[in-house]
């Protein structure tokens, strides 16, 4: 795959969705996880209607990319 550049507005939307899957799945069922699970069907509708993915041949291998990127940035920033 060739380099791919990610606006960073896209990277920080998928560390968030990154940020906020970890945090639901970390959390017990009985302490209501309403409010994590509409952050992360938010977050999912955002990712998906940018921009960026409206030119055509954006593939599965970029997503995957984003995601790889989003997790590099997330690690960072926690470090």
């Amino acid at each position: 795959m060739t380099s791919v550049h990610f606006p960073d507005d896209l990277i920080d939307l998928q560390a968030a969705w990154l940020r906020t899957y970890a945090d639901l799945a970390r959390q017990s069922a009985q302490t209501g996880t309403t409010t994590l699970r509409r952050r992360l069907i938010a977050l999912s509708c955002r990712i998906e209607a940018h921009p960026f993915w409206a030119v055509p041949g954006r593939s599965r291998a970029v997503r995957v990319e984003l995601r790889r990127r989003a997790r590099a940035r997330t690690w960072v920033a926690v470090a």
